[in-house]
């Protein structure tokens, strides 16, 4: 019966985790209402991440006149806790990638970023092409990168979509050689068919990689089109 216990609690922290990767930052409220907990028991499981150096708070941003109670908190997780839903790669790979730049310069790590990103890209290249316009070209490719493990969503701000990736599996890479974040910008760019602009990344610290997309632009090209549009870059991911 302790087992069956503490394998029910494993799978509810894991389920807490998961939820504060794919929608954090966000509040204990949040989390016990999406989840159907009590707030004690989110606290005990947020309480307990926190001890393990898996998750911390801060402070929401207060917005207009919300009187001097003390601010509501917004938990995330911390690097250590991204790492329990795992990274697609290594020190080897940062090893390999460096021996690239140091051998044949810029360019080929470049290069060898462009090929990743389109071959990612590539597997659902037809699908995001199949929807009409930039938003809805948005959520089909959040729903690729999810499946390729980025925890995307989007949603509507002013009068643009933000693409929010909740998790990187190469941010450990991106932090060193920000070229893989530079061409997935310019690849979304094409894909969505309108210019994009990162606003923020996991590999500067950030708690997503937060892509704005403009609505209203020029038509995104049809399936088959390979002239990709200008794009903004803003910090890399």
């Amino acid at each position: 019966m302790k087992n069956e216990q503490q394998l029910s609690e494993g799978r509810t922290r894991h389920g807490v985790a998961r939820l504060l990767l794919e929608r954090g930052p966000i509040t204990a409220a949040a989390v016990a209402e999406t989840l159907g907990l009590s707030p004690a028991a989110v606290r005990r499981h947020l309480d307990c991440l926190v001890a393990d150096g898996e998750a911390g708070m801060r402070d929401a941003p207060r917005q207009g006149q919300r009187g001097r109670g003390r601010p509501a908190k917004l938990w995330l997780l911390t690097e250590a806790g991204r790492a329990r839903f795992g990274h697609a790669y290594d020190d080897l790979a940062i090893a390999a990638i460096r021996f690239v730049a140091e051998s044949a310069g810029e360019d080929a790590v470049r290069e060898f970023a462009a090929r990743r990103v389109a071959s990612m890209v590539g597997r659902h290249r037809d699908e995001v092409l199949g929807e009409e316009g930039p938003a809805e070209r948005a959520k089909a490719l959040a729903d690729a990168l999810t499946r390729e493990g980025y925890a995307a969503s989007t949603r509507r701000v002013g009068a643009g979509e933000q693409l929010c990736q909740h998790h990187c599996p190469v941010a450990h890479v991106a932090a060193e050689f920000p070229e893989l974040c530079e061409v997935e910008t310019a690849a979304f760019a094409e894909l969505l068919g309108t210019h994009v602009q990162r606003l923020s990344t996991i590999a500067r610290g950030d708690a997503a990689c937060t892509t704005h997309v403009p609505l209203g632009g020029a038509e995104p090209p049809g399936p088959g089109a390979t002239t990709a549009p200008t794009t903004t870059e803003g910090t890399p991911s």
